[in-house]
């Protein structure tokens, strides 16, 4: 494969006015000639894409996408230019497909790498340059190994770079790129909010047992303490004679002979 130049990424930008990274994508896959890499764009949707970034779009329409369960939704805006448009079943379909995606992928956080706030990229570098493994390697090392790995994970965060759930082969923002070309018009991701139910709510933990019997209008017993045997006490054993007094024999009358 012909080596890519950075010249040659260039011209073909200049000529499409498509983004660096489409063009040095474009030029490998068709093994730097340029003319076939505009074509490549071309049928991507990726040159006419990028002509319109500049226009203005104001219309579209907010979507919506809850999860089986009714445990997880998704709202995002999701914008064109003309109304003529937002009404088009092929926008719609768009827009569901986009929000399936934030409810699919937990972790965005962003719409582009270019919406994440700086002290996010901050503290995300002072996590990779902290990581043990880095410890014993040289300072210019350590940056080129935590800068690749930042872009990694800075592209984790963003919506437009994640593949689509739907083929794989192509990100979210070629979805959007393909799009573009269809309706002929500039398209654009603006914003989305996720919902998870009970999400932040702190549950009370309560004992099953006890839940159970406090619906059931019992209440718990405690249960009583065992109580220690009583000292058994000896008791003095009873003489047989003293056991009962003896019995008085009746006194006999002398009889009176005759």
């Amino acid at each position: 494969m012909a080596e890519i130049s950075a010249k040659l990424v260039k011209d073909l930008r200049d000529k499409t006015g498509a983004g660096m990274m489409d063009c040095k994508k474009a030029l490998k896959e068709t093994e730097g000639d340029i003319e076939k890499a505009i074509e490549w764009l071309r049928q991507k949707g990726i040159a006419s894409a990028a002509k319109k970034e500049g226009r203005v779009a104001a219309e579209g329409i907010i979507g919506s996408y809850i999860h089986t369960g009714d445990r997880v939704g998704v709202l995002v805006e999701v914008n064109c230019e003309t109304d003529f448009v937002a009404r088009r079943e092929e926008f719609k379909s768009l827009v569901r497909d986009v929000a399936m995606q934030i409810v699919a992928c937990p972790n965005v956080e962003y719409v582009r790498v270019s919406d994440i706030p700086p002290e996010v990229v901050t503290k995300e570098k002072s996590i990779e340059m902290g990581r043990d493994d880095l410890a014993n390697k040289p300072e210019a090392m350590r940056e080129k190994i935590v800068d690749g790995r930042i872009q990694k994970r800075l592209k984790e965060l963003a919506l437009m770079d994640q593949p689509f759930i739907k083929d794989q082969n192509i990100s979210v923002d070629e979805l959007v790129k393909r799009a573009v070309a269809q309706l002929g018009e500039n398209i654009q991701v603006r914003r989305f909010s996720r919902f998870v139910l009970g999400e932040g709510i702190e549950k009370e933990e309560t004992n099953f047992a006890e839940e159970v019997a406090a619906q059931a209008g019992l209440k718990k017993e405690a249960p009583k303490p065992v109580e220690e045997p009583a000292a058994l006490v000896a008791e003095p054993a009873v003489e047989p004679a003293a056991a009962a007094a003896p019995a008085k024999k009746a006194a006999k009358k002398p009889s009176k002979k005759k």
